[in-house]
């Protein structure tokens, strides 16, 4: 007779309960920053939405998890999603038996808060949702790194090896950051030139703090100490994950954003790491090319929808979304200090 496996919530308040969930994540293999208790911390302190960790157990032993985060927004619509704001999630365990346990649970907690759809963000392709409603628009970019520097420069194809070697040649330097404040300001700036609102410099810190030694921002200096490029990047188990970036105007002659990634790959390598993952990019845009250049394959994401209420297909809530063309337009209008204050209400919807 097989083992009882029972489903239930996990409290963010309990510490016990925490480290139990995270030291699980660590462990498993599927698993990813994204699914540590931290983020579903910062998600509730910082934006206000209500976070599940639903929790699968085997006689007494965790043997899987779903994190889960709810987005009730007139903008747009309800969701609950593994995880707002996270590029991956989704459910991982022991077996299939958990994992399909765990996504009958947050298909019957969706339900029960009246969501519009339910979105599952897996990094690996999951052939059981092959009849689901999915979203083809992502992939995502990770390559092994050697202990050896000069190995790791060598295996950047040549051209992009030529804009590293121009960075350097420029003068750049590289200084790893106490708080957000540098990287905020080009970021936030970055993100209005392309007419996308802003988040508030409040995440950034509460990661920073949340995750101490595995949060780190990089900021790239020209050669006359100004800040021109920065990186808010994470660290799992072996693998780097340069998460948020801002670039100023002038860092495109100076090579900055290049010179910026290299660094990163050097401080990480030291740090212990193995992989570089370079996240997650819409195909066929610049950033997508940009990875490619560097000589990473892309790897499609597996985003897996159950639509409720009469939804007739998967919400398209991106800029390269049509509807949205003219508020695009507008925002690069606004003045800095308009959409500073206007970014975080829209972006709170989004997740």
């Amino acid at each position: 007779m097989s083992a009882v496996l029972q489903v239930r919530p996990l409290a963010l308040d309990q510490p016990a309960q925490v480290r139990a969930w995270d030291h699980y994540v660590r462990a498993q293999p599927q698993a990813t920053f994204f699914h540590l208790s931290g983020w579903a911390r910062v998600v509730e302190r910082v934006w206000g939405h209500r976070c599940t960790l639903l929790a699968a157990w085997r006689e007494g032993q965790l043997v899987g998890v779903l994190p889960l985060g709810e987005i009730d927004s007139l903008l747009f619509g309800h969701s609950l999603s593994s995880m707002p704001f996270a590029v991956y999630g989704g459910a991982v365990g022991d077996d299939e038996l958990v994992v399909q346990a765990l996504e009958a649970a947050a298909d019957a907690l969706a339900q029960r808060l009246g969501a519009d759809h339910l979105e599952l963000r897996h990094l690996q392709p999951q052939t059981r949702h092959r009849d689901s409603p999915q979203q083809d628009l992502y992939v995502t970019f990770r390559k092994a790194l050697s202990a050896d520097h000069e190995a790791n420069l060598l295996a950047i194809p040549r051209k992009q090896r030529a804009m590293v070697r121009k960075g350097i040649a420029n003068g750049l330097r590289a200084e790893i950051d106490a708080d957000a404040g540098r990287f905020f300001e080009l970021f936030a700036d970055n993100v209005h030139r392309h007419g996308t609102p802003a988040m508030p410099r409040a995440w950034f810190e509460g990661l920073l703090q949340e995750f101490g030694r595995d949060a780190e921002v990089l900021t790239v200096l020209a050669p006359d100490g100004r800040p021109v490029s920065s990186v808010l990047s994470f660290y799992f188990r072996d693998e780097v994950l340069p998460y948020y970036a801002g670039d100023d105007l002038a860092a495109r002659e100076l090579a900055a954003n290049d010179f910026k990634y290299w660094a990163l790959m050097q401080h990480a390598v030291d740090r212990g790491a193995r992989l570089f993952d370079y996240g997650r990019s819409k195909l066929g845009t610049g950033p997508y090319s940009f990875k490619k250049n560097w000589g990473f394959e892309p790897q499609a994401l597996s985003y897996a929808f159950r639509l409720y209420r009469g939804q007739d297909g998967v919400p398209q809530q991106n800029p390269n979304n049509p509807k949205y063309q003219a508020l695009i337009q507008t925002w690069r209008r606004l003045p800095r200090a308009v959409v500073d204050r206007l970014g975080p209400w829209v972006v709170r919807s989004l997740g």
